[in-house]
């Protein structure tokens, strides 16, 4: 693939093609007639170029709790993240909640606006955007346990189905999490509404135990948005009783999302424990 001035782009060995720019790393998928697909992989490019240089210039509002007074963004993916997360803020929550998921969003619809397109999906990190023409459909690997890593299920998508954007969040995984769930993946119409509701729900995923290490965000990242609110480093194992209680604690939050229209289904995961809220077509994987 070609190159653009601050952006690498690489093909990959499975038919995706990685676009990078500073710390943005997208895994991206098109399908469609050749010609459409290559228009479409320009025009991510052409969208990613500038993004973080843009995103950087609002950080000081992205990272500042969100109240009753709508933050004035300028870039579009900063708005998207402000609309994503406002929902949530009676909670304490930043607009950097749903930072992977607004981005994905954003590189997705560049890609759709090329006729021809029949599918395509933006992975930033784990937070995907999905987009399916009529009769596509699309398996996404689901993780019981974001320090492993390894899919355990797929969610299964098909055109139709409302399902726009996947994220997770859990403690172990890449941005600091409040409680103790392995992993919640969110399915919902849009990946930042999907990232957004994942960071709240594995917040509410908890329970209070000598096993639960916290320590505070600024204390393992300087420039963390959270400052000093206590975060999880570390679960060692809980007694089975609190693992269903966090869990429970989880999918009342999940339930309420659920019958809000801001999510369409909710997977939590904790210590091989989990709860599903909402419908989602979830096949197991084989083990071994």
């Amino acid at each position: 693939m070609a190159w653009r001035p601050g952006l690498s782009a690489k093909d990959l060995p499975d038919g995706r093609f990685c676009l990078e720019e500073g710390p943005i790393s997208l895994v991206i998928g098109i399908e469609g007639k050749p010609v459409a697909v290559r228009a479409a992989q320009q025009a991510a490019m052409i969208r990613m170029e500038g993004l973080l240089a843009a995103l950087c210039e609002e950080l000081p509002l992205l990272r500042a709790p969100l109240d009753n007074a709508m933050p004035a963004l300028r870039h579009p993916v900063a708005r998207r993240m402000v609309e994503a997360c406002w929902p949530h803020r009676a909670d304490f929550i930043t607009p950097m909640a749903a930072v992977a998921g607004a981005v994905a969003e954003h590189i997705l619809n560049a890609i759709t606006e090329v006729q021809g397109i029949q599918a395509a999906h933006v992975n930033n990190g784990g937070d995907i955007a999905v987009f399916l023409a009529r009769g596509a459909n699309l398996r996404v690997g689901l993780c019981a346990d974001l320090a492993d890593g390894r899919p355990d299920g797929l969610a299964v998508l098909a055109a139709g189905d409302g399902i726009g954007g996947i994220a997770t969040s859990g403690w172990p995984g890449r941005s600091f999490s409040r409680g103790v769930a392995d992993a919640v993946t969110v399915l919902a119409a849009r990946a930042a509404d999907a990232d957004a509701a994942a960071t709240i729900i594995a917040n509410a995923t908890d329970a209070d135990h000598p096993a639960v290490q916290r320590q505070p965000a600024r204390a393992l990242d300087p420039d963390s948005d959270l400052g000093d609110i206590l975060v999880t480093t570390g679960v060692r194992a809980l007694p089975p009783p609190l693992v269903l209680l966090a869990l429970e604690r989880g999918a009342r939050v999940a339930e309420r999302l659920v019958s809000r229209g801001l999510i369409r289904a909710a997977l939590l995961r904790v210590q091989g424990q989990s709860l599903q809220v909402g419908e989602c077509r979830v096949q197991a994987l084989p083990k071994g």
